[in-house]
Formats: C-alpha cells, structure tokens, sequence
C-alpha cells in the first residue's frame, strides 16, 4: 500500500529538482527522486544507531564497564543488572 504525500517547494529547490529528473537528470519522475532521497536518509540515520551503539560499548569499555560473558544470555543479564545497581 502506498500513501500520496505534498510539498511545496521554493523555485530554487523546483529548479534542482527539474534537474535531477527527465532526459538529463538522473531519476526518471520526481517521485522517483524523493523515494530515492527517502531511502538514502533511513540507511543513513539506521547506519547512525549502530554506530551510537558501538561508540557507546566503547564507552563502556573504557570506564570499565565490561565483564566476561558467562555465555549463558539469563546469567548475563542478571550479572549486568547486579553491576548496574552497584553503580560498577
């Protein structure tokens, strides 16, 4: 299922886009052009989440917020909570 969305754009902005599309452009239809841009922005703003995530187990390393994994999930999770409430 697909939803229509609007915009109004500034003529320098229509302009750009004029350019981006048709014979020379790059993209066959405007739309093609948004959904393009569209996917570009979600890959970007996921890649940025995992990058926080691994920035913020570094972090953690750092501070010596770290222990060896007992290699059971349940075990580790209690072994976190515990170091979290003692403020590691």
């Amino acid at each position: 299922m697909s939803e229509r969305i609007n915009a109004r754009l500034s003529k320098p902005l229509a302009d750009f886009v004029e350019r981006m599309v048709g014979e020379v452009g790059l993209y066959e239809t405007p739309s093609e052009y948004v959904r393009d841009l569209i996917r570009r922005d979600m890959e970007r703003r996921e890649g940025q989440v995992v990058q926080d995530a691994i920035l913020s187990g570094y972090r953690d390393l750092a501070a010596g917020r770290a222990f060896a994994s007992s290699g059971d999930f349940k075990t580790d999770m209690a072994t976190l909570d515990r170091k979290e409430a003692d403020g590691w």
